[in-house]
């Protein structure tokens, strides 16, 4: 089930679901047996996470092909 998130003016992202505005969250990233606990924005309400595309294509990426060449 897809969330969708919304820019809430200059000061941040909101929840499309709960209308709760995103807060850094802690979150468990597992890939390739390999487990990351990483900061990440997120929802209080429903708990659904936000991964943007510049992080998502960017540092995890590189992360993601660091560990693949192991």
């Amino acid at each position: 089930m897809a969330h969708a998130f919304s820019k809430e003016g200059p000061s941040g992202w909101s929840c499309g679901k709960c209308g709760q505005p995103l807060g850094p969250v802690s979150v468990n990233v597992e890939y390739m047996g390999s487990s990351f606990l990483v900061e990440l924005p997120g929802c209080p309400a429903c708990g659904t996470v936000l991964v943007d595309a510049e992080l998502a294509l960017g540092r995890m990426l590189e992360v993601e092909k660091l560990l693949e060449d192991k």
